[in-house]
Protein backbone atom coordinates (compact mmCIF):
# COMPACT_ATOMS: atom_id res chain seq x y z
CA UNK A 1 0.00 0.00 0.00
CA UNK A 2 1.48 3.34 -0.96
CA UNK A 3 1.48 6.20 1.50
CA UNK A 4 2.48 9.68 0.40
CA UNK A 5 4.46 11.58 3.05
CA UNK A 6 1.92 14.41 3.11
CA UNK A 7 -0.93 11.93 3.46
CA UNK A 8 0.35 9.96 6.45
CA UNK A 9 -2.30 10.34 9.12
CA UNK A 10 -3.19 7.76 11.71
CA UNK A 11 -6.57 7.89 13.42
CA UNK A 12 -8.41 6.44 16.38
CA UNK A 13 -12.02 5.90 15.28
CA UNK A 14 -15.18 4.71 16.97
CA UNK A 15 -18.52 3.78 15.43
CA UNK A 16 -21.65 2.89 17.38
CA UNK A 17 -24.54 0.60 16.47
CA UNK A 18 -28.04 1.99 15.95
CA UNK A 19 -29.58 2.78 19.36
CA UNK A 20 -26.58 1.04 20.92
CA UNK A 21 -28.01 -2.38 20.12
CA UNK A 22 -25.70 -5.19 21.23
CA UNK A 23 -25.49 -6.65 17.73
CA UNK A 24 -22.00 -8.05 18.15
CA UNK A 25 -22.88 -10.32 21.06
CA UNK A 26 -24.13 -12.69 18.36
CA UNK A 27 -21.15 -14.61 16.99
CA UNK A 28 -22.37 -14.59 13.34
CA UNK A 29 -22.61 -10.77 13.38
CA UNK A 30 -19.20 -10.38 15.04
CA UNK A 31 -17.58 -12.81 12.59
CA UNK A 32 -19.13 -11.07 9.58
CA UNK A 33 -17.93 -7.68 10.83
CA UNK A 34 -14.39 -8.96 11.39
CA UNK A 35 -14.36 -10.57 7.95
CA UNK A 36 -15.48 -7.29 6.41
CA UNK A 37 -12.86 -5.28 8.31
CA UNK A 38 -10.02 -7.59 7.34
CA UNK A 39 -11.19 -7.91 3.76
CA UNK A 40 -10.73 -4.16 3.23
CA UNK A 41 -7.42 -4.24 5.10
CA UNK A 42 -6.21 -7.07 2.82
CA UNK A 43 -7.33 -5.03 -0.21
CA UNK A 44 -4.97 -2.28 0.95
CA UNK A 45 -7.66 0.28 1.76
CA UNK A 46 -6.02 1.01 5.12
CA UNK A 47 -3.46 -0.21 7.62
CA UNK A 48 -4.88 -1.39 10.95
CA UNK A 49 -2.88 -1.52 14.15
CA UNK A 50 -5.32 -2.26 16.96
CA UNK A 51 -9.06 -2.87 17.19
CA UNK A 52 -11.74 -4.14 19.50
CA UNK A 53 -15.31 -5.05 18.61
CA UNK A 54 -17.52 -4.39 21.62
CA UNK A 55 -21.18 -5.51 21.82
CA UNK A 56 -22.43 -2.15 20.47
CA UNK A 57 -19.41 -0.39 18.95
CA UNK A 58 -15.91 -0.76 17.65
CA UNK A 59 -12.64 1.09 18.17
CA UNK A 60 -9.90 1.01 15.57
CA UNK A 61 -6.46 2.55 15.05
CA UNK A 62 -5.86 2.89 11.30
CA UNK A 63 -4.07 4.76 8.56
CA UNK A 64 -6.04 5.11 5.31
CA UNK A 65 -4.25 4.34 2.04
CA UNK A 66 -3.01 7.26 -0.08
CA UNK A 67 -6.05 7.22 -2.36
CA UNK A 68 -8.57 6.56 0.45
CA UNK A 69 -9.87 9.27 2.76
CA UNK A 70 -10.73 8.44 6.35
CA UNK A 71 -14.39 8.96 5.48
CA UNK A 72 -14.11 6.49 2.59
CA UNK A 73 -12.36 3.90 4.78
CA UNK A 74 -15.12 4.14 7.36
CA UNK A 75 -17.77 4.01 4.64
CA UNK A 76 -16.24 0.81 3.31
CA UNK A 77 -16.27 -0.82 6.75
CA UNK A 78 -19.69 0.35 7.94
CA UNK A 79 -21.61 0.19 4.67
CA UNK A 80 -19.75 -2.93 3.56
CA UNK A 81 -20.81 -4.69 6.73
CA UNK A 82 -24.42 -3.42 6.48
CA UNK A 83 -24.65 -4.61 2.88
CA UNK A 84 -23.38 -8.06 3.83
CA UNK A 85 -25.86 -8.32 6.74
CA UNK A 86 -28.71 -7.55 4.36
CA UNK A 87 -27.45 -9.94 1.67
CA UNK A 88 -26.02 -12.83 3.69
CA UNK A 89 -28.34 -12.76 6.71
CA UNK A 90 -31.48 -11.57 4.91
CA UNK A 91 -31.89 -8.83 7.51
CA UNK A 92 -33.16 -5.29 7.06
CA UNK A 93 -32.06 -4.31 10.56
CA UNK A 94 -30.67 -0.79 10.95
CA UNK A 95 -27.00 -1.31 11.87
CA UNK A 96 -25.17 1.96 12.58
CA UNK A 97 -25.65 5.36 14.13
CA UNK A 98 -24.84 8.04 11.55
CA UNK A 99 -21.21 9.09 11.36
CA UNK A 100 -18.28 8.11 13.56
CA UNK A 101 -15.90 9.81 15.95
CA UNK A 102 -12.30 10.35 15.03
CA UNK A 103 -9.14 11.53 16.68
CA UNK A 104 -5.97 12.18 14.70
CA UNK A 105 -2.95 10.60 16.37
CA UNK A 106 -0.20 13.25 16.53
CA UNK A 107 2.67 11.28 18.07
CA UNK A 108 3.93 8.00 19.50
CA UNK A 109 2.72 8.72 23.03
CA UNK A 110 -0.85 9.34 21.84
CA UNK A 111 -0.70 6.19 19.68
CA UNK A 112 0.34 4.13 22.71
CA UNK A 113 -2.38 5.76 24.84
CA UNK A 114 -5.12 4.82 22.35
CA UNK A 115 -3.70 1.32 21.77
CA UNK A 116 -3.86 0.74 25.53
CA UNK A 117 -7.41 2.11 25.62
CA UNK A 118 -8.45 -0.36 22.91
CA UNK A 119 -6.77 -3.34 24.63
CA UNK A 120 -8.28 -2.51 28.03
CA UNK A 121 -11.78 -1.64 26.79
CA UNK A 122 -13.29 -5.14 27.29
CA UNK A 123 -11.75 -5.33 30.75
CA UNK A 124 -13.15 -1.92 31.78
CA UNK A 125 -16.57 -3.01 30.47
CA UNK A 126 -16.35 -6.22 32.56
CA UNK A 127 -16.57 -8.39 29.45
CA UNK A 128 -13.23 -10.11 30.05
CA UNK A 129 -10.47 -10.38 32.62
CA UNK A 130 -7.83 -9.61 29.99
CA UNK A 131 -7.81 -8.37 26.42
CA UNK A 132 -6.54 -11.74 25.25
CA UNK A 133 -9.62 -13.31 26.86
CA UNK A 134 -12.04 -11.25 24.79
CA UNK A 135 -12.89 -13.00 21.50
CA UNK A 136 -13.42 -9.88 19.36
CA UNK A 137 -10.12 -8.13 19.87
CA UNK A 138 -6.86 -8.21 17.98
CA UNK A 139 -5.15 -10.03 20.85
CA UNK A 140 -7.64 -12.86 21.35
CA UNK A 141 -7.68 -14.50 17.97
CA UNK A 142 -4.16 -13.75 16.86
CA UNK A 143 -5.23 -11.40 14.09
CA UNK A 144 -2.30 -10.24 12.03
CA UNK A 145 -2.11 -6.49 12.52
CA UNK A 146 0.12 -4.02 10.77
CA UNK A 147 3.29 -2.91 12.58
CA UNK A 148 3.03 0.40 14.41
CA UNK A 149 3.42 3.38 12.08
CA UNK A 150 7.13 4.25 11.83
CA UNK A 151 6.37 7.96 11.37
CA UNK A 152 5.01 8.01 14.95
CA UNK A 153 7.73 5.99 16.65
CA UNK A 154 10.12 7.95 18.83
CA UNK A 155 13.31 8.75 16.97
CA UNK A 156 16.62 7.86 18.54
CA UNK A 157 18.93 10.83 18.31
CA UNK A 158 22.60 10.02 18.28
CA UNK A 159 24.68 12.63 20.04
CA UNK A 160 28.30 12.62 18.99
CA UNK A 161 30.72 12.04 21.82
CA UNK A 162 33.36 14.73 21.89
CA UNK A 163 36.92 13.55 22.38
CA UNK A 164 38.00 14.06 25.76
Amino acid sequence: MSLAPQEIHTFFVTAITWQRRSLFRAAPMAELFLDTLFRYRTQGKFLSYEFVLMPDNFHLLLTPAHEVSLEKAMQLVKEGFSFRVKREMASSLEIWQAGFTEHRIPDWQDFQHHATYIRENPVRAHLAESSSGYPSSFAAQGFEMDPAPPWLKPQTIMTPISPG
